[in-house]
């Protein structure tokens, strides 16, 4: 894989659009969701893959209550790819409404799989055209709303479960040997590349 050559961080500190009218979310107290998904049995990753789908189904439906129920208003973006592919942003901050944009001209993000490994949740999916794929990975909090959003356009993603005595190391010693003593991924996800005559896609490896 090669390291990633450009990318953005960007923090939404001001409220986006969908903030300006009151909030009225009404959030369940703090570890109820996986205290009822296990009385039910489902699994707390089984419902983090469904808020996440349900996020899908709202920002496609540009539902701005349901959304505002699903994602913290303080929610980190971070973004790697062509910037002109940054429609999740547009979303969020609301850029798309000063250009009308509608349900039926936006940028329809439709997963094609998912995955869940405990507070993270990857979507993967394609644009209208065969040269275009995304992935997502989303981080749920304990309560269920979605606190973070890694984006990534055109760009081969590989996910690694670092060792549990090895998690309070960074990301980057993931590729290191583990003779050296040092941590020591597994790699528990890899996205799936559409066919793009001659071109290849950058590759990225996020460790969680």
């Amino acid at each position: 894989m090669t390291p990633a050559h450009s990318h953005a961080f960007s923090q939404l500190r001001d409220r986006p659009l969908w903030w300006r009218a009151p909030r009225e979310r009404e959030r369940e107290p703090q570890g109820l969701r996986p205290e009822l998904a296990n009385e039910s049995g489902e699994s707390v990753e089984d419902r983090n893959k469904w808020a996440v789908l349900t996020l899908y189904e709202a920002l496609n439906a540009r539902d701005v209550e349901r959304v505002q129920q699903l994602l913290a208003p303080d929610i980190e973006w971070w973004f790697h790819g062509p910037p002109e592919h940054q429609h999740m942003m547009r979303m969020l901050t609301g850029a798309d409404y000063y250009e009308e944009t509608t349900a039926a001209t936006a940028f329809q993000f439709k997963p094609e799989r998912i995955a869940a490994f405990g507070s993270t949740v990857v979507a993967e999916g394609s644009g209208p055209d065969a040269d275009t794929a995304w992935v997502h990975a989303w981080t749920i909090a304990p309560d269920g709303i979605i606190t973070q959003v890694r984006e990534y356009f055109n760009t081969s993603l590989t996910i690694t479960r670092v060792a549990a005595d090895s998690a309070s190391k960074s990301a980057a010693s993931c590729s290191s040997s583990s003779s050296s003593g040092s941590a020591h991924c597994m790699p528990v996800w890899e996205s799936r590349r559409p066919e793009r005559a001659g071109k290849s896609f950058p590759g990225l490896v996020l460790a969680i």
